[in-house]
């Protein structure tokens, strides 16, 4: 079996291209698993006249 240069070249595109995505995904769950409501750093308001449970931003 004879591989071809654009073969190896489509090869090595998609390794990179997969590598940034993992980048991207990772990053994106970082952010997304650091503040999911926003309630640690008081960016969302409170609400008090809410249950405590029950309820979803």
């Amino acid at each position: 079996m004879q591989v071809d240069d654009d073969e190896v070249k489509n090869v090595d595109d998609l390794r990179s291209e997969l590598e940034d995505l993992k980048s991207l995904v990772n990053t994106l769950l970082t952010i997304i698993m650091e503040e999911a409501d926003g309630v640690q750093s008081g960016a969302a308001p409170a609400l008090s006249e809410q249950p405590r449970r029950g309820y979803c931003m």
